[in-house]
């Protein structure tokens, strides 16, 4: 097959990973079309000659995604249907070497803070002026708002200060302007993301500043919602709550990912923190705000879990009845300290306690579901599909939680719109309701 011959470059830009993956892609894309470049967010046509590959480095699936990924485009480039594949993101940070070794094909790999460099290969700019304007890849009516990049956390399964660098927290007045223009042009909710929020502030202003930067975020005019996503318990800043609570437009919802409840566990994961204090920390926040929905995310199969420990972190999860709780097999990551360690607990049985802690939520799921029944809720509408319009309350993220669905043959709701909906059956992840008139 020949090269196409485009005389007009057209970037397709594919990203895999995390939602802070996302904003950088959005903001690549950004800076590409303000300097009049043509460039689309994984087009569905072909018509690209260039293809940026926002990888993720985080588990081995994760990684192997990403490799296959590149892979398919390569082929695509050698078949002479692309011209170029540059890629980019987390997975480059953390093996740039191996990977530009092991795939030359490859025209060029750029890091985690390397926009300017990517811009230059296409004899762009990076325009100052387009900070706080960015383009959305996800439905205009949410966005995520990356407060700060890199964590100073040293947790020992995780990666990411080797491939995000140290904490870094954005100015209040530069989030505050991007949130602005991103109401002005039709966004209602803000989901805030870092690798850490609780972190915010504390490089800029000497202290953590997280409540103070989501006062100023609420009086944004036009913003409904406001969301918190990966909070760290361990010194966990309790001004948030009353932020919370205070107001209207900040969600009853956090998502503080704990990875484990056995004090023995938590110390070999070097959280900095016991299994007593997560449990303060908990009911800290339930007290304080009674009706907030809490998500959660754990870690099983860890080097030197024993049958006690997750023995253990089964009991909490029962016990604790989290609204939300997705579970990650251990994934032995080069580059972190518990790579120093022998990966003795075996992948089946990994699976196998995952599976364990999953059906345990299930039912909790149900549970609470099921009290939801004969209740309304403000629902914001994300899309149609199958028959449905499907939504979410403020007690769910998009992507990772619970949706609300409405038969589209009994009401008509737009999309990205807020609707009252009484729920008249749940399931263990659904709700399903009748928008009231």
């Amino acid at each position: 097959m020949k090269a196409k011959g485009n005389t007009t470059t057209k970037v397709n830009i594919v990203t895999l990973g995390c939602s802070k993956n996302t904003v950088d892609s959005e903001n690549l894309l950004t800076q590409l079309r303000g300097n009049g470049i043509m460039a689309d967010h994984e087009s569905s046509s072909d018509d690209a000659n260039v293809v940026v590959i926002n990888t993720c480095g985080f588990i081995d699936n994760a990684k192997q995604e990403s490799i296959d990924t590149i892979l398919r485009y390569v082929d695509a480039k050698e078949q002479g249907v692309i011209d170029k594949v540059y890629v980019s993101g987390c997975l480059v940070q953390r093996y740039r070497e191996d990977l530009e070794r092991e795939i030359p094909q490859v025209d060029a790999f750029f890091g985690t803070n390397e926009l300017p460099a990517i811009l230059k290969k296409f004899k762009a700019n990076y325009k100052h002026e387009l900070v706080g304007e960015r383009l959305l890849t996800t439905p205009s009516h949410f966005a995520y708002l990356k407060i700060s990049e890199g964590c100073d956390r040293p947790c020992s399964f995780c990666a990411i200060p080797v491939m995000r660098g140290k904490h870094v927290s954005r100015p209040y007045d530069e989030l505050v302007k991007e949130a602005a223009s991103l109401a002005a042009r039709g966004t209602k909710e803000l989901i805030l993301i870092a690798q850490d929020l609780t972190y915010y502030g504390l490089d800029l202003y000497g202290k953590r500043n997280l409540a103070d930067l989501m006062r100023r975020l609420s009086d944004v005019e036009g913003i409904d919602w406001i969301r918190l996503q990966y909070a760290y318990p361990s010194g966990f800043p309790m001004d948030v709550l009353d932020v919370i609570k205070e107001r209207s437009n900040v969600c009853n919802y956090i998502d503080m990912p704990l990875q484990h409840a056995s004090s023995n566990m938590l110390k070999l994961m070097r959280r900095g923190i016991t299994k007593e204090k997560t449990e303060d920390v908990i009911q800290s926040i339930r007290d304080a705000v009674p009706d907030i929905a809490f998500r959660t995310t754990m870690i099983v199969g860890h080097p030197g879990e024993t049958e006690k420990d997750f023995e253990e972190l089964c009991d909490f999860v029962q016990k604790q009845r989290f609204d939300r709780l997705g579970v990650f097999t251990y994934s032995h990551e080069d580059q972190t300290h518990s790579f120093s360690m022998v990966d003795d607990v075996p992948q089946a049985l990994k699976e196998e306690r995952q599976a364990t802690i999953m059906d345990i939520q299930e039912g909790i799921s149900l549970q609470l579901n099921e009290k939801k029944v004969d209740k309304t809720f403000k629902v914001l509408f994300d899309r149609k599909e199958s028959g449905y319009f499907i939504g979410r309350t403020e007690f769910d993220s998009p992507e990772v939680d619970n949706e609300v669905l409405v038969e589209a043959k009994e009401a008509y709701v737009r999309i990205g719109d807020f609707a009252n909906v009484h729920i008249h059956d749940a399931t263990e992840f659904d709700l399903f309701g009748t928008v009231i008139k």
